[in-house]
């Protein structure tokens, strides 16, 4: 590529084009990033506080225990007790003393006793975690130790005993405060969900981090402490690096199918650049605006003191899910006929790779699942924790590979005789893959091209049914497994056939399905280097079903274990790849058949591994 015909072009796409974005779409799309900004920082100060703000009127004497507590709670208004105000709706708590006055009759007035609760519970605490004696406070303290999925589960429990009293155990700071047990329907307060002081913060087992930074929840602290994991912070969090993209692919989208229906790609493509130039040119200008606000949106929370992290490594994790978004909408871009068909498949791409990022991230508990996902990455940056160089090179690479397979399967298409004719989408997909068939040697190339694809549509399968039942989610990983590899084995083949790169004769059929199977076999032998990087995949039933090629069960002699690794996959894969070709050479439903063939073959042999190897 020519870095300065590239530079001109990409000027020409900011200045010219920008996508057929005008000024009110510039607006929105500016007031919903500063809304997930917004957002983002709430969740990361605490999720929804303020938002109840005096919600609640509680009638409250100042020499009641109680007092402080309301009068801390901003979701309190602090008031004199009237009798005739409750009675007319205008206080929903009354008390007199430590006594509750008035017994909660509507809803708001049983909401707000339960809210009260909580608050003379977190006060409680608050007071115990400024007691000097913290053992006394907290006698018993609780480390709650996450563990990979598959092991031996426990909770181990840690702390002493002391003589059971603390001062300032009381809200009100004397005997007759806000104890643990007060009376009728008073306001109890138990083991405090505030801050403690008495749990350490060891960051023991597997997952110990990872499950209490991700997950927000507490796994240390007084029995009252643990709460149960939900990624609420994380979440949004996340969500907040993605939007950008939806945003940056509708335009980038548009762009390009433009090119195509008003002919305006015709100039560039009789101009002194390769495609590879005016690609890579037109695609520059959105994916550095979409890093840009990745940038900007990181240094935002860092500098706000909104998160204790956020760096270049937050960043870089970014970077390849914005060029699968790209790629993946360039893709479609090439193939779609016209924008509302465009939009079908924006839709798709935004559902199906947003799916892919957020869905392992969500089972923070079970470390290889959650780094499944680049925004693992990031959350784990932003909260200032360790990432390692495995960890990092798991998340991105087959997410960066993925995009550029795709970047040059679109390639295919950009070219005259593809660009401005009104073919379907399954034959336009033949046809990116036919323009890399030169020789019957192809076979081979393209299989092993494709498999970055398939590894992320494996390692997303493995994200989604690991959580199942082993005997539902051993059969539906297979299924996955089988159906992904033998269309990326086959598709390409069926290509070089129907676009008569590939002769019809049965010998070449042979030649390209083994050639094809071979690749296959050969490129499979990488994801041994994702077992290296995350070899935690191998203790969950799931993963090492969907890894199965290159797991093998200790103590197996060495005979046994080039057998399983390499003779026999290479057999299976040159079988079901010859099967299929043999189908393509006659017909696409003979293909289809022939197809469906091949994957019973590979599903039954997959299954007899798993069960007499595996488990």
């Amino acid at each position: 590529m020519n870095p300065r015909k590239l530079l001109r072009i990409a000027k020409w796409e900011v200045t010219k084009n920008a996508g057929g974005v005008d000024k009110r779409t510039v607006a929105i799309m500016g007031l919903s990033v500063v809304a997930m900004v917004l957002v983002a920082g709430l969740a990361a100060s605490g999720g929804a506080t303020g938002l109840d703000s005096g919600l609640y009127r509680v009638g409250v004497d100042e020499t009641s225990p109680y007092y402080a507590p309301a009068a801390e709670d901003p979701a309190f208004i602090v008031q004199e007790p009237n009798p005739t105000a409750v009675e007319r709706g205008n206080q929903e708590l009354l008390f007199d003393g430590i006594e509750l006055e008035n017994r909660p009759r509507t809803t708001k007035e049983q909401a707000a006793l339960s809210e009260f609760r909580a608050s003379v519970d977190g006060y409680n605490s608050q007071l115990m975690s400024e007691d000097d004696n913290q053992t006394a406070a907290y006698p018993v303290s609780v480390s709650l130790v996450y563990l990979e999925q598959g092991g031996v589960t426990e909770t181990i429990q840690t702390g002493g005993s002391d003589d059971g009293t603390g001062d300032g155990a009381t809200a009100g700071g004397s005997d007759t405060g806000a104890t643990a047990g007060g009376s009728g329907d008073g306001a109890n307060a138990g083991a405090g969900t505030g801050e403690t002081g008495g749990a350490g913060d060891s960051d023991t087992g597997a997952l110990g981090g990872l499950g209490a930074g991700l997950t927000g929840g507490s796994t240390s602290g007084t029995p009252g402490d643990i709460q149960p994991p939900f990624p609420f912070e994380s979440l949004v969090l996340a969500f907040l690096f993605i939007v950008p993209m939806n945003f940056v692919i509708q335009a980038y989208g548009s762009t390009m199918l433009s090119e195509r229906l008003n002919r305006r790609g015709e100039l560039l493509l009789v101009s002194p650049v390769s495609r590879f130039d005016i690609i890579a040119g037109k695609t520059l200008p959105y994916f550095l605006g979409a890093m840009g606000v990745v940038t900007a949106i990181t240094l935002g929370l860092r500098l706000s003191g909104l998160t204790a992290g956020g760096g270049p490594i937050a960043v870089l994790a970014i970077l390849p899910l914005a060029l699968l978004f790209l790629s993946a909408t360039f893709c479609g871009a090439m193939f779609a006929r016209s924008f509302k068909e465009l939009t079908f498949v924006t839709v798709t791409v935004t559902v199906s790779l947003t799916s892919y990022a957020f869905i392992p991230a969500i089972f923070t508990d079970v470390n290889p699942i959650a780094l499944i996902s680049p925004l693992t990455i990031v959350v784990r940056d932003l909260q200032a924790q360790t990432v390692t160089a495995g960890d990092f090179a798991f998340s991105t690479a087959p997410a960066t590979l993925s995009a550029l397979v795709l970047f040059a399967l679109g390639a295919g298409l950009y070219r005259e005789e593809d660009m401005f004719t009104q073919r379907s989408i399954p034959m336009k997909v033949l046809d990116s893959l036919s323009t890399q068939i030169s020789s019957k040697w192809s076979a081979l190339k393209l299989s092993m091209l494709l498999l970055p694809g398939v590894v992320v549509a494996e390692l997303a399968g493995i994200a989604l049914l690991f959580a199942l039942p082993v005997a539902i989610s051993i059969p539906l990983i297979l299924t996955v497994v089988v159906v992904v590899e033998e269309v990326a084995k086959s598709v390409h083949v069926s290509a070089g056939f129907s676009s008569g790169r590939y002769d019809r004769s049965v010998r070449t059929a042979l030649t390209v399905g083994a050639l094809s199977g071979a690749g296959f076999f050969i490129a499979e032998k990488s994801i041994l280097v994702f077992q290296f990087l995350n070899p935690g995949l191998r203790e969950i039933p799931t993963g090492q079903a969907g890894l199965l090629g290159g797991l093998v069960p200790e103590g197996v002699p060495l005979a046994v274990v080039a057998l399983i690794l390499f003779l026999l996959p290479l057999a299976l894969h040159a079988v079901t790849a010859t099967v299929s070709a043999l189908g393509a050479r006659r017909s696409r439903r003979a293909y289809l058949l022939a197809v469906l063939a091949a994957m019973a073959i590979h599903f039954a042999y997959n299954y007899t591994v798993v069960v007499t190897l595996v488990q």
